[in-house]
């Protein structure tokens, strides 16, 4: 029998995890200012993963080491675009374009497109943010519609090389290499004690390294499903706990958290 391969960047853990569990819900999102609701196994996820990676690189020509900077709020797509960059050796910067020395790939939301400096930007990608990726609704001149473009794309991508030593994500003036990454994502699962049964519900900026470390990397490192929010709805809180079979939450304004979600108490781990 083969051995597992230990992973030493994201792109590695985000393989592990297709590998050992690939058809239960890794990523679910929810817009309740849309009323959407979007479900995505950890193989599903891969394939966008995949389809992002190989746009950037054949289709923007994109290389290891460019920067890409991330203007999106949470989204099942932001986490796309940051495995993708990742797995492309591309360095992510989520402290906005007015905090990059370009040039850079700019990925932006189309409803923010006419409030965001993309004049560095070799290119702007606008993301319409439909919950199962539709296309934009107006295309600005000098903008991708990532939807569209997309599509065209191989469901399959294989990095050319472990990035662990590269530099990967700047946030809040930090820089994290891809085996940083990792080493976070592993301490902080352990840390929160999370494991395969866990559903986290998270509700933290995607702007920020700890919304990234606990929506995507620690879920991703720990085996966990992560639920997402968008214009979150303090209303709809108590049955999504107990629709979602929720065993933890993070970023929920403390006192709105029911005690259990049905099946036990809910922990927080903020």
């Amino acid at each position: 029998m083969t051995a597992p391969k230990i992973a030493t960047d994201p792109a590695g853990l985000l393989s592990a995890r297709v590998e050992s569990d690939p058809s239960r819900p890794f990523v679910t999102f929810y817009d309740d200012a849309r009323n959407e609701r979007v479900e995505l196994s950890a193989r599903v996820f891969d394939n966008w993963v995949a389809k992002t990676a190989n746009f950037l690189v054949d289709g923007l020509g994109a290389q290891p080491g460019d920067k890409v900077v991330l203007a999106l709020p949470e989204h099942w797509q932001t986490l796309v675009w940051l495995v993708a960059s990742w797995s492309a050796g591309l360095h992510v910067h989520l402290d906005g374009p007015g905090k990059v020395e370009g040039p850079y790939l700019l990925a932006v939301a189309e409803e923010d497109l006419a409030d965001v400096d993309d004049s560095e930007a070799d290119e702007v990608i606008g993301l319409s943010l439909h919950a199962l990726g539709g296309p934009m609704a107006d295309v600005p001149p000098g903008v991708t519609d990532y939807a569209v473009e997309v599509r065209a794309h191989g469901d399959r991508f294989r990095p050319e090389r472990s990035y662990a030593d590269d530099p990967l994500l700047t946030v809040t003036k930090a820089t994290y290499s891809g085996a940083e990454l990792v080493t976070e994502a592993r301490t902080s699962a352990a840390r929160w004690a999370l494991d395969a049964r866990d559903r986290l519900l998270v509700h933290v900026p995607l702007t920020t390294h700890p919304g990234v470390l606990i929506t995507l990397l620690a879920p991703l490192a720990s085996g966990s499903s992560v639920i997402i929010q968008r214009n979150f709805d303090k209303a709809s809180l108590d049955r999504r706990l107990t629709l979602e079979h929720v065993t933890a939450v993070a970023g929920v304004p403390a006192g709105t958290a029911a005690p259990n979600a049905g099946s036990g108490p809910v922990r927080r781990l903020d």
